[in-house]
């Protein structure tokens, strides 16, 4: 059992209570990763997404009173053109205002997308993921009109935006890069019109299709259109979240083609916590809260790793009532029913809980990090380099304080799909230049803090030996005590 108090803007109790096996740790116990209210942030890299409501799938009054101790400060939210134009001409903007009123009184940031289609034009698209994009010319005149509207209605409360949902999917003829190019285009000039300094999320590609990324950016770059945008955003969801890293990159030298400074975002991505055909992505496989936690954590990480910002989707389970999913989509850190009312919290959620509370931009990455199996390695002095005891595949990122310089190592194994048992291995590190006064050891999915004893570890030189840690296929901290929020 994990349990969590927190407390969010009514100073309500948030428990987490878990049957999932946990890590057997030899070490001291210390204490829990203590929560942050995402209002206690000033930033991080970490999005959570409250997407669907535009079309009704979730309940945003359900689940807001865990937004801020999750400690996530953005937000993904979707626009919703048919839920709010019903009437042609005619906008119904209640639903959102008090959807993002009630966020930006929380402290929060909303990232707001523009879309989807509108039926109640001809050629206007469809209202649900894979529908078709507007493109007859009244539908696009209504487009443009509501786009505009959008962003002169939100303008001070929000400044970053996304344009359209994946529109590489579907089948019909305006899931093209060249029609999707356009959408982004003409949607841009617009946003920018009104609010010269928004910063606008382009492309949203489901999935990541070099060919047709490369198309994109190509036509924006010819057109001079690429630099308005600020990132460019894709999904990919893949069984073992650290099998596209390679993907990853290979879009982004891509996109450097065209552009050196632009970024990219992750912009959605989760695992289930059970199986299930018809739920959405990643369905088939035997997913745990465990192994949820495990690919949520892994993946947020790892990005992390990539200097990439990362989204979590989503915050509450999904209840699907049309469109290609016909069932309940359990990626949700909380545990829905087919109402959309909250059940509790899932492991997941704590998990994601510790990452937010540790991993905010008061760290940066160590870029210099290299690993080598050789005793005796001739280092630079301002190298920072480690070593493993084993040839197994890990994962091992480091990150320090910006003003003591004071580290952090993440840690797991990366060879498989996130398992639903924990199975260990007891390695020894050794990081050059390390900066360690007081080491623990952190459990990210639990949240368990236990103190490193003396005969774990020592210094010779720049060099700082860690013996018998136990690491397994969630991720583990190495950290200087002081960073953690105990």
């Amino acid at each position: 059992m994990a349990l969590i108090n927190s407390s969010n803007a009514q100073d309500k109790l948030i428990t987490v209570k878990s049957t999932q096996p946990e890590l057997v740790v030899p070490f001291p116990f210390l204490g829990n990763v203590k929560p942050r209210m995402a209002n206690e942030i000033d930033s991080s890299n970490w999005i959570i997404g409250c997407e669907t409501l535009d079309r009704d799938f979730a309940d945003y009054d359900a689940y807001k009173e865990y937004l801020v101790p999750l400690g996530i400060r953005k937000i993904r939210l979707q626009g919703g053109w048919a839920k709010t134009e019903k009437q042609k001409g005619k906008y119904d903007w209640k639903w959102l205002d008090h959807i993002i009123d009630d966020a930006v009184s929380r402290g929060l940031k909303p990232w707001l997308q523009i879309s989807y289609g509108n039926p109640i034009y001809p050629g206007g698209g469809g209202s649900a993921l894979g529908a078709g994009l507007p493109y007859s010319t009244e539908a696009l005149t209504a487009w443009d009109k509501f786009t505009a509207a959008m962003v002169s209605r939100y303008k001070n409360r929000v400044v970053d935006w996304e344009i359209w949902n994946e529109g590489n999917f579907g089948d019909n003829l305006q899931n093209t890069p060249e029609f999707v190019a356009a959408i982004n285009i003409r949607t841009i000039h617009i946003i920018k019109k009104i609010q010269p300094a928004a910063k606008v999320s382009g492309l949203s590609l489901g999935h990541i299709d070099l060919k047709y990324a490369d198309t994109f950016f190509k036509i924006l770059k010819a057109k001079n259109k690429l630099h308005l945008f600020d990132n460019i955003t894709y999904h990919d969801y893949v069984y073992n979240p650290d099998a596209n890293d390679l993907l990853v990159e290979k879009l982004r030298d891509i996109l450097r083609k065209y552009d050196a400074k632009l970024k990219l975002r992750q912009g959605e991505n989760g695992a289930p916590s059970g199986p299930g055909f018809g739920r959405g992505a990643l369905g088939d496989y035997n997913w745990t809260e465990l192994s949820q936690a495990k690919w949520n954590t892994r993946r947020m990480l790892s990005n992390l790793g990539h200097d990439i910002e990362s989204s979590v989707f989503t915050i509450a389970d999904v209840a699907y009532t049309s469109g290609p999913i016909k069932l309940l989509n359990i990626k949700g850190l909380l545990q829905s029913d087919s109402t959309k009312q909250v059940i509790r919290p899932k492991l997941a959620y704590r998990s994601v809980q510790v990452v937010a509370s540790i991993f905010d931009h008061t760290l940066e990455r160590i870029t210099d990090l290299h690993t080598t199996y050789e005793k005796k390695v001739k280092v630079d002095k301002e190298a920072v380099r480690y070593t493993k005891s084993t040839d197994r595949s890990l994962v091992v990122y480091g990150y320090r304080h910006r003003q003591n310089k004071q580290q952090i190592y993440t840690i797991w194994s990366d060879e498989a799909i996130p398992s639903n048992t924990n199975e260990v291995k007891m390695l020894d590190f050794s990081f050059i230049n390390g900066n360690f006064i007081e080491p623990v050891m952190v459990d990210v999915i639990t949240g368990k803090v236990y103190n490193i004893p003396k005969e774990n570890w020592n210094k010779e030189g720049n060099i700082v030996n860690f013996k018998k840690i136990p690491v397994y296929d969630g991720p583990i901290l190495i950290a200087e005590k002081s960073l953690i929020n105990l």
